[in-house]
């Protein structure tokens, strides 16, 4: 896995790694192009968007990182489950290569990428700084409990229009990661579907300064 990259901004080695994970049919240009605005608060930051590891199946370009053109939870679940054992030999790769603990690292996701952020980041042995989910889902939430490992504080974005992911996947992230007693703090966008919108931005800004403590 590799994708585009942006930064640090200020030309100096990174103290900071925020890792941007597309949806599905997308690829790692669709999330880079959030990286000079966010560098505008963390100059000091590396950013990375990978290519999901699998060829679209529900279109003729883009990636996926597993599929769903069955959306029944357990298929859901194998698909995450499968994949992330790739995400997370990339993550361990990209810290090393920056030299970067899990504590100056951050995950932003989108759709599927939210979907992986938050079954991934939870089971991992370090927490890391936060991690920002635009228009996603938790899946299998009734297994979070006994498999959490670490608890990073967690902002979900969510338009209440979104056409793709149902809005009530917002509360639903929320209940379960409050239940594996991780901090959630959710924003609902009005009137917005399946994006990101420039509030959503600037609450992600604000919220990744005050995970690196900046």
């Amino acid at each position: 896995m590799d994708g585009p990259r942006f930064g640090p901004a200020s030309g100096d080695k990174p103290e900071q790694l925020v890792i941007l994970l597309h949806g599905v049919g997308a690829d790692g240009q669709d999330l880079i192009g959030l990286a000079p605005f966010l560098a505008k608060t963390l100059p000091n930051a590396a950013f990375v968007s990978p290519n999901a590891p699998f060829p679209c199946d529900m279109a003729p370009f883009g990636y996926q990182w597993f599929s769903v053109q069955d959306r029944s939870p357990p298929a859901l679940l194998g698909g995450v489950q499968a994949t992330a054992p790739m995400l997370n030999a990339f993550i361990d790769s990209e810290l090393a290569r920056h030299e970067v603990s899990a504590k100056q690292t951050a995950l932003i996701g989108f759709s599927q990428g939210t979907m992986m952020s938050l079954f991934v980041a939870p089971r991992r042995d370090e927490a890391f700084a936060g991690v920002v989910g635009f228009s996603g889902r938790l899946i299998a939430p009734e297994l979070l409990a006994d498999e959490i490992q670490a608890r990073p504080p967690v902002v979900l974005v969510h338009g209440d229009a979104d056409e793709v992911v149902p809005y009530e996947s917002l509360s639903l992230a929320e209940e379960g990661l409050k239940t594996a007693g991780i901090e959630v703090e959710t924003m609902t966008r009005p009137g917005l579907g399946h994006g990101i919108d420039p509030e959503g931005m600037a609450r992600a800004s604000s919220f990744l300064a005050e995970c690196f403590d900046l």
